[in-house]
This record gives structure tokens, sequence and C-alpha cells, in this order.
């Protein structure tokens, strides 16, 4: 079985073709075609939605041609036709979406309607072929949740950010120290020379009841330090402040991930793994952390590759191709939703069903 996957959400723009493994146990990429538009949005310091949307307007239609030239196949070929329909930037969901559609009318194949956020909870199945129940940790630069994965459509938000995401907090540390966007891969750059001790940062939320997450205190504390070093910081003083901002942040995912599971524990529901999606599930101290967490918990620690955690066309083709073996398909009148949250509520009574 092959699906055709398209995402636009946010500023990537991407589309790929995934097969099911003969068998179960995963899925095969055969194809996964990505362009970033960072160069674009840099001069503003983030995502300008209609910038984005317009990019996405431009490389869609190549770039779905590339993928279906890469697995060597055509548009006949593929089973269902996936698209991202949310949570994300409107403009940008209503390019991949209609698009989407349209190659579904055009070859006669089903369509699925994919939540982004379902397509990182899921990216574990494609990489390893984990299996129901497992914790996955999504988070990006617009996302920061904790959801116990019991099935495909059954989601349960444990925890989520009540201020900013994590990515979101890395971005705007590094804008503050004069760093390019994206911020994110230029904190974790200078933080592996720094000292994480310098600084006394605090870790928001910590040891509280509850899974969830706060950062706008914790990137508040950042701005008060630097400006205590003055209007210009030494590069020592930086690569300092990114050390001890990162190592707090590695402090708070630990201890939420860890409240999470004591949450799971109260309901007798032992996860197979801890699994991490989304671009920040890149950052290198993050994944080491908590491989060390998984190992002492006796927990199964999936951190897929870099390229599998940041938006892809692969993840949303892959939970295309989940929900369509369980027989859900949608029709061509489905909504984008720029909000869709990954809860119980939003599983398969929100989408058509075969």
């Amino acid at each position: 079985m092959r699906v055709l996957g398209i995402e636009t959400t946010c500023d990537e723009t991407a589309a790929a073709v995934v097969e099911d493994k003969l068998g179960g146990g995963g899925g095969e990429i055969l194809s996964n075609e990505v362009m970033s538009q960072i160069a674009r949005h840099a001069a503003y310091g983030g995502v300008v939605p209609e910038i984005a949307a317009r990019a996405h307007i431009e490389v869609l239609d190549r770039l779905v041609a590339r993928a279906l030239s890469d697995a060597r196949i055509d548009l006949g070929a593929v089973d269902a036709v996936a698209a991202a329909a949310g949570p994300g930037l409107i403009g940008g969901i209503l390019v991949g979406l209609t698009a989407g559609k349209a190659l579904a009318l055009a070859a006669g194949k089903p369509f699925i309607a994919v939540n982004h956020l379902e397509a990182h909870a899921l990216t574990a199945r494609l990489t390893d072929g984990t299996d129901f129940p497992y914790l996955a940790l999504i988070v990006s630069g617009g996302h920061t949740q904790l959801v116990a994965v019991r099935g495909v459509g059954d989601y349960q938000r444990l925890g989520s950010t009540i201020d900013d995401a994590i990515g979101e907090a890395f971005d705007k540390v590094g804008k503050m120290m004069g760093a390019p966007y994206p911020g994110g891969p230029h904190i974790e750059r200078l933080a592996a020379e720094g000292d994480a001790q310098r600084f006394n940062l605090p870790r928001p939320m910590l040891g509280r009841p509850g899974a969830d997450f706060s950062l706008s205190g914790l990137k508040t504390a950042v701005r008060q330090e630097l400006l205590r070093l003055g209007e210009e910081p030494s590069d020592t003083d930086k690569r300092d402040i990114a050390a001890s901002f990162q190592a707090a942040i590695v402090d708070i995912v630990v201890d939420r991930v860890r409240s999470a599971l004591r949450l799971l524990a109260e309901e007798d529901c032992r996860p197979n793994a801890l699994v991490i999606g989304g671009g920040v599930g890149a950052n290198g101290a993050i994944r080491r952390a908590l491989t060390r967490f998984s190992a002492e918990a006796g927990l199964r620690f999936i951190s897929p590759a870099p390229e599998l955690c940041s938006d892809n066309g692969a993840m949303i083709a892959w939970a295309g191709l989940e929900r369509f073996k369980l027989g859900l398909v949608d029709d061509l009148g489905f909504a984008p939703r720029p909000r869709w949250p990954l809860d119980a509520s939003f599983s398969a009574a929100h989408h058509g069903k075969a």
C-alpha cells in the first residue's frame, strides 16, 4: 500500500511517498522531498504567513512531481493521497490541502486529511514499528505537548505549554543574542562550548503536579541576565548563557516527562516507549538526556532521524496510510483547521469512515 503525503502547515513545503512493509513492522520511505523557506523568512526574524503561503504555491507542484519520480511511480499507482489539514498557518494549510484534494479527485483516489500533530506522534511507527501504547513528546516552534498515544486516532494530551513552545523559546533567546533565524540550532552550537553552571536560571513548573510546561519565565530570566551583561555581551557570555538556558530546558523536559509517566502509572498504563517528534527533537542535548532517562526508567527511547523530526511529507503520508488501513477517509469538503487539538475528542469521529 502506497500513500502520497503533502505537508504545508508552516515554512517547509514537503511531499513524499511511503509504503507499508509486508507483514507489518513500520514502513518504507520511497521518497521524501522537503524545501525549506528559512532564507525567505530570515530577514524578518520569524515566519511571515503570507510569504510562506506564496512560497508553497511556487514549489509544491514540482515537489510532488519529484516525490513521485523518486519513488518511481506515477500518481495512478498510489492507493491514497494525504495532506496536512492543520494545525498551522491557514494560508499554507489551504495550499497543501487544496492540492491534495485536487490530486485525489484527478486520480480517483481516496483522500485523507491528516492532523499535523498526529503525524509527528505516529512517526515512530513508521521508523521503528513501535507498538501502542507509548508516550510522545512533541516539541517544535509552535507546539510543546506530552501525549499518550493509545492507537490511531486515540490520543490523550497529558500536558502542554501554558505560554511559549520550547522551539519558540529557543528562537526568541537566539534573537536576544543577535543570532540569525532560526535561533534554536545556533543556541545549541553555542551551548556546546559554554559553561552551563555560570547562570542560575529558573526551571518553571519543575516538580509541579501534572505535565504542563511554562517557558516565559525562563525566557524573561535570560533577558535579565543579558541586560546585566550590558549592550554587547562577549562571546564567552553568549556561550555561557546558551549553555545555561539549554541546561534549564533539558531539566524541564526530563521532569515533565517523568511527571507524565506518573500520570500514566496512575491509570495503570505502561507505555512501550518514549518517543520524540517535532523540530526541537533534533536537539542533541535533549536527545541525550532522554536517552539516559529512558535507560534508567527501563523504557525504550525512540528518536527518529532529525530530518523526520522536523516537518516533512513522509510523516503525513504515513499517518494517512495508518488511517487508510483502518478505513478512515475524508470527503473533499474537509475544511482546514488552523487549530486542531490532538485529543480523544478529535479522533475518528471527526473524519469520514469508508
